[in-house]
């Protein structure tokens, strides 16, 4: 395993945003969620593409807080701009777990 110092960590924004809408996305590869979530008013809001549609439906997702990095650049992903990561686990059958807060916390605030 590659070692990282503390400033390479430090520069990456992870971030707890809460889910404002969630949105089909028939054009993805892989079944996905249109997700746009809130980070607060210091960095507004983002929208991400997310393969979590194994165990979340719109229901579920929607006022959930994730975790996400906030600070990678832009990507397409078919017709859609990406705008941030977010994070979450792989189970052993390939299904992703979201990460987020076991709490609430205020919408853009930094993992430390």
């Amino acid at each position: 395993m590659d070692q990282i110092q503390w400033d390479d960590f430090a520069r990456v924004q992870l971030c707890a945003g809460t889910i404002v809408d969630v949105q089909e996305f028939p054009e993805a590869r892989q079944a996905a969620w249109k997700l746009t979530i809130d980070f607060g008013p210091e960095i507004g809001t983002r929208r991400s593409s997310a393969q979590i549609t194994d165990l979340y439906d719109r229901e579920a997702l929607m006022g959930m807080q994730v975790m996400a990095v906030v600070n990678f650049p832009v990507k397409q992903i078919g017709p859609f701009m990406s705008e941030c990561l977010v994070t979450g686990v792989a189970r052993e059958d390939g299904a992703i777990v979201l990460v987020t807060p076991t709490e609430a916390v205020p919408d853009g605030a930094r993992l430390c």
